[in-house]
């Protein structure tokens, strides 16, 4: 298992490499048998290790990024897993898709008093919204999908609640599909993001610094030559933006 307690007995230089060797040796396996699938990688911190070497979403990718294996694997993200990471399912999902790695999710969820991962059914419909829009952005996950990788509680003993898990867990999944494609088809949501960031794309300043033109010498030359804006004008914008979509 990836990971180590202590570097007192570690080179972690070595171990990583040693990592990025194996999983080159894996990518080359799948094409000498002629594999055309997807080779996935699961972020989990703290558990059998200490340290992890992929801990999340990001020091996977960039594990990935520095040895060159971006584009052979893609990532499978747990949603207890994430949580256990100090994030959210959704976040780890939406980083996986801005990445480009995003291949498979295990949805699931845990016990937010418990320091290790519990495999509990997802059911929170809420949740299972937000974690469904990241899906639904990137346009699905084939040739992946949607994994519980959950069980029944030790307190379990009717073989009924076998069946009554995967139901709510299905349904809830359903459920959240089928609201995360109404709040993108609806608009509302992407247009009150799309508000907090106009001014980055219109007048001067804002193409400038995305444009790559500004240093922090003009920025302050700007800064002392144009005024603030208020956190009245602020709200008075956001307010016409979700009121042209309701109104």
């Amino acid at each position: 298992r990836e990971g180590y307690q202590t570097l007192l007995n570690t080179d972690l230089e070595v171990e990583l490499n040693h990592m990025a060797l194996f999983l080159k040796m894996a990518d080359e396996f799948k094409t000498a048998i002629g594999f055309n699938g997807t080779l996935l990688l699961e972020p989990k911190p703290q558990e059998p290790t200490k340290h992890q070497y992929d801990w999340d979403v990001a020091t996977t990718a960039g594990f990935l990024e520095h040895h060159g294996l971006k584009g052979k694997f893609k990532i499978n993200v747990e949603c207890n897993h994430a949580t256990l990471a100090g994030h959210s399912c959704e976040h780890e999902l939406e980083l996986a898709r801005i990445l480009g790695v995003l291949g498979n999710l295990d949805a699931n969820t845990g016990d937010p008093q418990v320091g290790w991962d519990t495999d509990q059914f997802l059911t929170d419909p809420r949740q299972a919204t937000l974690v469904m829009l990241p899906i639904v952005k990137q346009g699905g996950l084939a040739p992946g999908g949607i994994n519980f990788d959950a069980k029944l509680r030790r307190e379990s003993t009717d073989v009924e609640d076998l069946f009554l898990a995967h139901i709510g867990g299905m349904d809830a999944l359903a459920y959240g599909l089928r609201k995360a494609a109404k709040i993108i088809q609806e608009g509302a949501l992407d247009a009150l993001v799309g508000n907090r960031y106009k001014t980055w794309y219109s007048g001067v300043v804002g193409p400038a610094i995305e444009g790559g033109k500004m240093s922090f010498e003009k920025l302050e030359a700007w800064a002392l030559t144009n005024d603030a804006p208020t956190a009245e004008s602020s709200k008075q914008e956001l307010a016409e933006t979700v009121l042209n979509y309701y109104v």
